[in-house]
């Protein structure tokens, strides 16, 4: 039983028996079942159920088959997956597989099996027509389904049953690659529709897609009933235009009982007669506990002040031009109560802590007065984003923006400018930081590499976080915040989606040179911290602070760090190194670097976090070992995903994918490999195969803090 002890315990909960002799199967049925919930359900059934008698009955508790989580069980292989539903599958009422790419769609045809499904996710998984039509139409209880929609999709082959099935489906979630309706007319019953929309511009072969292919298809979608409509678009004109298509319906006749209305859009999306029919409407009619829009839509706009909200629970106004005077007056309404609002996301706004957007440069100090105004009303905030932007506090006893969000003690996740956490401007009286070009002898401007000793040890006294510091208070009073995102605000990634990489960055904000190791240090406070993300902290001199995470955020998932220090040094490489030692429970690892040398070194210290799932390295001019990697693949048995971007060869990459691929392809179903040179012009090509649910959490960098209302799918 000790295996199956070790087994158990491989997520968050670790059993440890109270005093020595007690054997595992003397705890309660209550806390064994706690501690079965916490595996993985093939190997719930498949392994833990044929130990023993009393686990074999506690295995098949409705409380554990009643919902099987099958997303991101990169174990769950074809076989594991099919003697799953053979055994439980008529208890199964709730079953997500979203992502499971590698699964052929034979095998997610054996859905069809667990008749008693009423929700079911296949977000991600390869499935026909026809394959759709045989699965759904099994499914007489289905009320709620998430699905691809991709080339090749023809609704007119779906049978009369899986129509019938559609016709009682209440929540829909529908990825779209290709111009469609999809199943979304067959769903006359619909209260929650989300559509993702990522259909490129053109096809492998060049040709230009148009939304006019979606002339003839049925397009009376059913949206009397609709509670929830929320349509996130990728970059590209066609996924625009479609999805115009998809509002001409509702601008027409908006339903009565819509309470969240969101639209996610990168970039402009211009407004239409259509659009402005159904924003007055909406104005008149309805009352919205959730609102997102086109930043187009609402800058210059007097939408928000004819608006009528119920009980918001999520705000969403990234990019727009929404003055702090707008922000009180047409949201808070003056300091109105809004306690009910859970997520507020004001990522690029420049100008929404400050009362004028005309008169204001985005460098100027912000109106402290406004965002007091916002925590005293929004008190119960759980997700805060006011990242990309320029927010600089004024000198003032308690006025510091992070003297201000210290209130907001129910915070879970918080997003940053990194200027935003500079203690203050610098004064005359006050010595400067010193500037991080000064952190490493430039020599004769050479761009030095990882693995090459350019100056003394970088411990050597190490800079311990600062208790006086408004940033080490701030965290301080949020000790319960799980996902900390710190973004230069002139950061932007070197592989932006569906474009050649971008060469030249912006420099960094002149407040962000205060903030150093010190501040990295600080984060070691939170000891329940799960997601990080550092970005564009160019006075980071050691990394001395990431060691102060490894040792003291025994929690953390999934780290992320971009151009941290010098951009043409890595100083923190001992540091990191240093770090990973201690990230035993680390499963996603982004780091994007120019110059990053991905060399024994760093591979062999990668190698100890033994949790580790997904790789991404982005490095303009940067290098790698092959044979580094092949030694790290095959110590870290769990790694499914390796992405690797650097300015090595065309041949060096496609020789080393070929060969991580034909060593590990078989005993790691779910494996996921790219190597590819950072500003080849094949970049955009290479990306489009990437599998959504890593391009979207970690291959692509972007601030994730309240990019969705919580709780938005199951």
């Amino acid at each position: 039983m000790a295996s199956s002890g070790e087994d158990i315990s491989n997520d968050d909960d670790d059993m440890h028996p109270a005093a020595a002799g007690v054997h595992l199967l003397g705890f309660s049925d209550e806390i064994l079942l706690h501690i079965l919930s916490h595996v993985p359900s093939t190997d719930l059934i498949l392994n833990v159920r044929r130990t023993c008698r009393k686990l074999a009955a506690l295995c098949l508790d409705k409380s554990l088959i009643h919902t099987v989580l099958l997303q991101k069980d990169y174990q769950a292989s074809e076989d594991k997956v099919r003697q799953l539903v053979k055994e439980i599958g008529r208890e199964i009422q709730q079953l997500s597989m979203a992502g499971c790419y590698w699964l052929p769609g034979s095998t997610v045809e054996h859905v069809a099996r667990c008749r008693s499904l009423v929700k079911v996710n296949l977000s991600g998984c390869h499935l026909t027509s026809l394959r759709l039509s045989k699965m759904l139409s099994a499914l007489q209880h289905l009320r709620s389904l998430a699905i691809d929609v991709s080339p090749g999709f023809d609704a007119s082959q779906l049978s009369s049953e899986c129509k019938a099935t559609l016709s009682r489906v209440r929540e829909l979630k529908q990825t779209l690659f290709t111009p469609s309706y999809g199943v979304v007319p067959c769903c006359t019953s619909l209260e929650k529709l989300l559509l993702y929309f990522e259909i490129l511009d053109r096809t492998r072969e060049g040709a230009i897609l148009s939304g006019q292919l979606m002339v003839g298809q049925s397009n009376v979608p059913h949206y009397q009933n609709l509670r929830v409509f929320y349509a996130r678009l990728a970059p590209g004109y066609i996924n625009q235009e479609v999805v115009r298509l998809y509002l001409a319906v509702l601008s027409d006749r908006t339903p009565q009982n819509l309470h969240a209305f969101l639209i996610s859009v990168p970039g402009s999306f211009a407004e239409s007669g259509a659009t402005k029919n159904l924003l007055d409407s909406m104005a008149r009619n309805v009352a919205l506990d959730a609102l997102q829009l086109p930043k187009s839509w609402l800058n210059g706009s007097s939408l928000l002040q004819h608006m009528k909200f119920n009980n918001p629970f999520y705000f969403s106004f990234s990019r727009c031009t929404l003055s702090g005077g707008h922000l009180i007056q047409q949201v808070i309404n003056g300091g109105k109560d809004l306690r009910s609002l859970a997520s507020l996301n004001l990522s690029g706004c420049v100008h929404c802590l400050s009362p004028d957007s005309l008169l204001r440069k985005a460098e100027d100090d912000i109106d402290s007065s406004i965002l007091e105004t916002l925590v005293a009303s929004c008190c119960n905030l759980r997700h805060l984003n006011l990242s990309a932007a320029h927010h600089h506090s004024s000198e003032g006893l308690g006025r510091h923006l992070c003297q201000l969000l210290a209130r907001l003690r129910h915070l879970r996740s918080l997003s940053l400018p990194v200027c935003s956490v500079a203690d203050s401007a610098p004064r005359a009286d006050r010595a400067p930081a010193q500037p991080a070009m000064h952190a490493v002898p430039r020599g004769f401007g050479k761009k030095v590499r990882v693995g090459v000793q350019s100056c003394p040890s970088p411990f050597s006294g190490q800079a311990g976080p600062q208790p006086s510091s408004v940033f080490w208070s701030l965290l301080k009073n949020l000790p319960f915040l799980e996902h900390l995102e710190l973004i230069g605000s002139n950061f932007s990634s070197a592989m932006p989606r569906n474009e050649p990489a971008i060469r030249n960055s912006l420099p960094p904000c002149s407040r962000a040179q205060s903030v150093g190791d010190s501040e990295v240090a600080a984060i070691g406070q939170l000891a329940f911290l799960r997601h990080l993300t550092l970005a564009q902290l160019p006075s980071v001199l050691t990394g001395s602070g990431l060691v102060s995470i490894g040792l003291q955020c025994q929690q953390l998932r999934s780290l992320s760090l971009a151009n941290l220090g010098m951009m043409g040094k890595v100083v923190y490489m001992p540091a990191l190194s240093d770090m990973l030692k201690h990230c035993k429970r680390l499963r996603d690892l982004r780091l994007e670097q120019p110059y990053f040398s991905a060399n024994a070194q760093f591979f062999q210290a990668l190698s100890q976090c033994p949790s580790l799932q997904r790789l991404c390295l982005v490095s303009r001019s940067g290098t790698l070992q092959p044979d580094a990697v092949l030694a790290f693949m095959a110590r870290c048995l769990h790694v499914v995903m390796c992405h690797l971007f650097t300015g090595e060869s065309l041949a060096t990459c496609k020789s080393l994918q070929q060969s991580l691929l034909r060593s590990f392809q078989a005993e790691r179903p779910a494996l996921n490999v790219v190597i590819f040179p950072l500003l080849h012009e094949g970049l955009t090509d290479v990306i489009r195969d990437v599998p959504l649910v890593h391009l979207d959490e970690i291959t692509l960098f972007k601030s994730r803090v309240a990019e969705e209302p919580p709780n938005l799918w199951w």
